[in-house]
């Protein structure tokens, strides 16, 4: 049979065998309420446990109420997604689940954006009529994300995306009964398990049961101090997502009313991430290009493929997972710690002030940013070249708090010489920007002619791993282009055992790349929001008078007269790191 007849609230359709009564009722516009369920198309994955049992409806014949979310049609089936008996079931459901969750709703990072209370708005519910024990489980702080199992509702999302997505392998459900919940092996911390701190569980989490360490008192509490010189830097994704958070339309690009608001926050010096990818690409494209010729030349140390370290979350997974390799991955600092580095050694020589006086802030779409801030290579004599990281939430969060009225703000510029970017620097924020920003100058470094095209669509796309081959002068590179860490993984076994062969591979941890990153906007699944947000991306590097990141003016005038050249002694203390083994299990 190619289609099942089914009716559903007296409409009929047709639809092919295997699609739930979920699926079948979205396409006759009929809305089943769901908290467990999720499905990620970009990512090929659903969540379908079917434990919430929200979403339960009538199917005529049969004597239990079938969940919609794991129930396949079949011919002729009659389905009520609204009588009363359903309506009752899934109050019901709801108190039960209310019973076991604390009531902090107005204090609740959550609070307006939690799946569970808007929900129990939904079905108008005003009193829980079931009382008794809740649950208590020790809250987890790691450093980037924070644990509340007592805000658990089962619904297993996050334990999908670690596992199926993100092959983590991380959570899983523990326990029986009433003690249940998702939580590492043995209930460990995440801190002591192989978690990348990517957030993704943090992302799909429809409740406060996972959230991002909030940074947002003391940096408040820094910028009140007279004594320090607070510094801020914008990753490129915040541009293109931190709209969102306030009322402004997905996919618009607010830079400008960005720079503005962190003047009015109080920041000394708004600075542009993008600056240190431009410098990013200096650093790892000349690497690259040593790599290459010494390895044409016969030197067996020159490894290849040379990996991006960009992404702290897929530093730290290849770190725990393929130790064997950690010479591979270019030894470039991530933009981020470059500009922590450069802002404590470079910028405060040039106002006069002393490292200790300088803060550091950075907003960042990824909430493995904060792990990748306290990681302790990253410090000179305890001081730490990134103070605070700020997810894109938690600036739109505190901008709110300082009651600015974002929409009506004049675009403001960033300050120099730490702020002026290019339009390759702009498409990091895309999974394959910043193999396509590497393309752009190494080309032009290696033959000494100009760029024939700057867009390469072969290295644009959403398919989870992409390859392509790229020109430079009489060279194929053969390039890979990986997001989502389960992809990374399944790339780097096949490399590991001789099956596959690359020059370069840029691998971003979350979906879409950085526009996607844990700590954004909840999308709740909208692959058009991702969408929007990559298009953004693109949109600013077009109308960029610069798109080279060697053409940058500023980043020149760093070599000139501080750094030297790329790879230069000076550029190796300042702007490279090393990587360690970790465990595995």
């Amino acid at each position: 049979m190619s289609v099942a007849n089914i009716t559903i609230d007296g409409k009929v359709t047709a639809v092919p065998p295997g699609t739930t009564i979920l699926e079948a009722a979205k396409g006759l516009a009929i809305h089943i309420p769901t908290l467990c369920h999720l499905e990620l198309h970009r990512m090929d994955v659903r969540n379908q446990p079917a434990s919430c049992r929200v979403c339960v409806v009538e199917v005529d014949g049969r004597r239990n109420l079938a969940p919609a979310c794991a129930t396949p049609v079949s011919e002729g089936m009659v389905v009520k997604t609204h009588s009363l008996r359903v309506m009752d079931a899934r109050k019901a459901v709801l108190e039960l689940i209310l019973s076991d969750h604390p009531r902090e709703c107005l204090i609740c990072s959550r609070s307006g954006d939690c799946e569970l209370q808007n929900l129990t708005e939904r079905f108008g519910l005003r009193e829980v009529r079931f009382q008794g024990e809740m649950s208590t489980y020790p809250k987890d702080h790691s450093p980037a994300i924070v644990r509340d199992m007592d805000k658990c509702v089962m619904c297993r999302r996050c334990e999908t995306m670690c596992n199926e997505v993100q092959a983590c392998k991380v959570l899983s459900g523990v326990n029986r009964g009433f003690t249940s919940v998702v939580a590492p092996a043995f209930e460990l911390n995440l801190d002591e398990t192989v978690c990348t701190n990517c957030g993704q569980c943090v992302a799909v989490c429809p409740v406060g049961a996972l959230t991002e360490r909030d940074h947002t008192a003391e940096v408040m509490e820094a910028l009140a101090d007279p004594d320090k010189v607070v510094v801020v830097q914008t990753a490129p994704a915040i541009r293109a997502a931190l709209g969102e958070s306030l009322g402004i339309e997905p996919g618009t690009l607010v830079t400008g009313k960005m720079v503005t608001a962190l003047r009015e926050l109080g920041f000394d010096h708004v600075f542009d991430t993008n600056f240190t990818a431009d410098l990013t690409i200096m650093e790892e494209g000349s690497e690259l290009l040593d790599r290459l010729n010494r390895h044409l030349s016969g030197d067996q140390s020159a490894k290849l493929p040379i990996l991006t370290s960009c992404c702290p979350a897929w530093v730290k997974f290849y770190e725990h997972h393929f130790p064997d390799l950690l010479d591979l991955p270019s030894t470039a600092k991530s933009p981020q710690q470059m500009f922590g580095s450069l802002a404590k050694s470079y910028f405060a020589e040039k106002i006069g002030i002393s490292r200790e006086k300088m803060v550091v802030v950075s907003i960042m779409p990824c909430l493995a940013k904060k792990y990748e801030a306290a990681r302790p290579e990253f410090a000179v004599g305890g001081s730490p070249d990134v103070d605070y990281v700020l997810s894109t939430r938690e600036l739109a969060r505190l901008i709110k708090t300082a009651n600015i009225d974002f929409a009506s703000l004049p675009d403001g510029e960033f300050d120099q010489p730490l702020g002026e970017s290019t339009g390759a620097a702009v498409i990091f924020g895309a999974t394959g920007g910043v193999l396509e920003a590497a393309v752009r100058t190494a080309y032009e470094v290696a033959t000494g002619q100009e760029l024939p095209r700057l867009d390469y669509q072969e290295l644009r796309g959403s398919e989870g791993v992409r390859t392509a081959t790229v020109a430079i002068g009489d060279l194929e590179l053969k390039l890979g282009v990986v997001h989502k860490l389960g992809n990374a993984r399944g790339l780097m076994e096949k490399i590991r055992s001789g099956a596959e062969q690359f020059h370069a591979i840029e691998v971003m941890s979350c979906p879409g790349g950085c526009i996607g990153g844990g700590g954004q906007p909840y999308h709740h699944g909208c692959e058009e929001i991702l969408q929007k947000r990559t298009a953004a991306i693109y949109r600013d590097d077009r109308n960029k008078p610069l798109r080279k990141s060697h053409e940058n003016p500023y980043v020149q005038e760093l070599y000139r007269n501080f750094l030297g050249k790329p790879l230069s002694e000076k550029s190796h203390e300042l702007l490279h790191t090393h990587y360690v083994e970790r465990q595995s299990l």
